[in-house]
């Protein structure tokens, strides 16, 4: 089974991998994961491959004798660095809009923070 921070990770890699390409997803990934790794030490196992897929992720995420609340833990974290990193180089506007784009029936807040009003 896989875990639900490994269906949201190849969900932008194949939305954000049509926008930045795989080299640029998979440095982007990497960097993120060198982010996420003091927060959450589990992703020690976790590395991302040439074509930007993740692997070592999962198998942390499952493992029975792990704590059931901390069990997705690293993953969640991967998921922000990730997202943060989007925010600076791309802008707020922007990663909000590749977000609609890989999940069109979820809602975004879209206030603009800079004026802080709805857009």
């Amino acid at each position: 089974m896989e875990s639900p921070s490994l269906r949201v990770y190849e969900k932008l890699r194949q939305s954000l991998g049509e926008f930045v390409g795989v080299v640029g997803f998979q440095s982007l990934a990497s960097r993120a994961l060198t982010l996420a790794r003091p927060e959450a030490p589990s992703l020690s196992a976790a590395r991302v491959t040439s074509d930007g897929s993740l692997q070592g992720l999962g198998e942390i995420e499952t493992q029975i004798d792990m704590d059931k609340d901390r069990a997705g833990e690293g993953g969640i974290i991967l998921i922000a660095r990730l997202l943060g990193l989007l925010r600076s180089f791309l802008g707020e506007a922007l990663t909000l809009s590749l977000l609609r784009n890989a999940w069109p029936s979820e809602a975004f807040d879209d206030r603009n923070s800079v004026h802080g009003r709805k857009a």
